[in-house]
């Protein structure tokens, strides 16, 4: 890791605890708790996706991206009712769960809108394959004004949304959103390297921030020299892409 690498490693890791610590000590956390190492949900998370979807992104999506955060689960839910599709990242880059609000009843649509009912009542999928994303929503630990974006520390969001420009289910044009509380948004800067995905729109529950500054470039695809052999080797999905059958 270069020097330029590594304080920037470290000062995400400062930012990360900083506000896993407030957002604890001012009780805006909700379950699951402690939030430590998580994305956290939040109190104020319908007030958050509400203004989601009254936006133009959301309305005119017919399929949308999200990761399995419990501050994506509402998101999760009202797509549904809108009669859009769901494409949900299963964690470890084990691949996908597709949901067609058209198999299910309206009553299943809570259900099925959580991790549990998702893995239990979606199709799995290993790879996307002719699959057009709309929008995608990334769950965030800390964001700024100028669309920086810090997640839980591993990279692997970065990483997905990497494998989503490789696989052409998004393209640089696809909007990027985020919902977190106002304690998340925070006025200094959030180190930013070529594989770190900026979002170009902030919910929160106290309002709708639309990133203008067009500061950070989002990443064309995987940065293939950034990851370990053994690592590509072993995940499926990459070992696809980087052409190891």
């Amino acid at each position: 890791m270069s020097s330029m690498n590594r304080e920037a490693f470290e000062k995400k890791a400062a930012l990360r605890r900083m506000i896993w610590s407030k957002m604890e000590s001012m009780e805006v956390v909700t379950a699951p708790r402690p939030c430590y190492g998580k994305i956290p949900g939040f109190v104020g998370l319908h007030s958050a996706t509400q203004r989601i979807i009254k936006t133009e992104a959301f309305r005119t999506a017919t399929t949308i991206y999200t990761t399995p955060d419990v501050s994506t689960r509402l998101l999760r839910e009202e797509a549904l009712r809108h009669g859009k599709k769901l494409v949900i990242s299963i964690p470890g880059l084990r691949g996908y769960i597709l949901l067609d609000p058209a198999v299910f009843k309206a009553s299943e649509i809570r259900y099925v809108s959580s991790m549990k009912g998702a893995v239990r009542r979606g199709e799995k999928i290993p790879f996307l394959e002719n699959i057009k994303i709309d929008l995608v929503v990334l769950g965030s630990v800390a964001v700024n004004n100028d669309g920086a974006r810090l997640g839980r520390g591993d990279g692997l969001y970065d990483l997905e949304y990497a494998i989503l420009r490789e696989t052409y289910s998004i393209t640089a044009a696809t909007p990027i959103v985020t919902l977190v509380h106002d304690t998340q948004i925070i006025n200094e800067p959030i180190p930013m390297l070529i594989h770190d995905v900026p979002v170009d729109m902030i919910a929160s529950p106290s309002g709708l921030i639309r990133v203008s500054s067009g500061k950070y470039k989002k990443p064309p695809g995987i940065f293939w020299e950034m990851l370990q052999i053994d690592f590509i080797k072993s995940t499926g999905i990459l070992r696809k892409l980087f052409g190891i059958s």
